[in-house]
């Protein structure tokens, strides 16, 4: 017999979040998003949570899973020992019980201008990229905007200005790329109180991100770009 504790809470009609309990027979290799379906389908339909690919690449399922951020939809049942406790993501107003308003997460992202911009406006000609210049974004681009790094650092706890692990590391993208033209204008935005060196280090984002990248390691770049150029 399996146990979900769920955190609810809905703004319009609860003073304060509570934990629900249910109850069920998982069969071997169920997921816990797989978990969440059935308890929406046969349990309660008032449940409330997000979930698109089912394969790990929207980023949509991330939650708080037995005390640890990361994606519902890749994460099985029978590893949890057959009870799993879920909350939503930390940092961000709840909307209804796991389903969070990820603006506050997007606003920063916007603010590091998360697409290439090109060296002449209008770009006289193709920008050309070799095999190495590519291969230097790699430990920086296959993030899928789940927000499990957000939810998972304190500093973003205390400081919503604070521009956070997802947002700094995306910045480091363009400015490693080699068809940008906003590398330097970049770096000033982010080498700030507000940006790199708000951060503490602590690795959170490191151990939750679920694509294995290292937005600590992308801030402590960053930081070393700014000092020493």
């Amino acid at each position: 017999m399996t146990e979900f504790k769920i955190l609810r809470y809905d703004p319009e009609k609860d003073q304060e979040p509570h934990f629900q309990t249910y109850t069920f027979d998982s069969p071997k290799g169920m997921t816990v998003l797989e978990g969440l379906i059935y308890i929406f389908e046969n349990l309660d339909s008032t449940l409330a949570y997000r979930s698109m690919c089912r394969a790990a690449v929207c980023g949509s399922c991330a939650m708080h899973i037995n005390g640890v951020y990361d994606l519902a939809c890749r994460t099985q049942i029978d590893k949890l020992g057959g009870k799993v406790t879920l909350r939503p993501l930390s940092h961000m107003p709840i909307i209804k019980d796991l389903v969070v308003d990820l603006e506050p997460f997007f606003e920063n992202y916007k603010k590091i201008l998360p697409y290439l911009i090109p060296k002449n406006d209008p770009p006289k000609k193709e920008y050309i990229q070799s095999e190495k210049e590519r291969k230097n974004l790699d430990p920086w681009v296959d993030c899928i905007l789940c927000g499990a790094c957000y939810g998972s650092c304190p500093v973003q706890a205390t400081d919503p200005d604070y521009l956070g692990p997802a947002a700094l590391m995306k910045a480091l993208r363009f400015i490693d790329d080699s068809r940008d033209g906003s590398a330097k204008d970049r770096l000033a935005f982010v080498a700030t109180d507000f940006g790199v060196f708000r951060c503490h280090t602590i690795f959170n984002c490191q151990k939750v991100c679920p694509k294995d990248l290292d937005p600590t390691k992308a801030i402590a770049k960053l930081k070393m770009k700014a000092l020493f150029g």
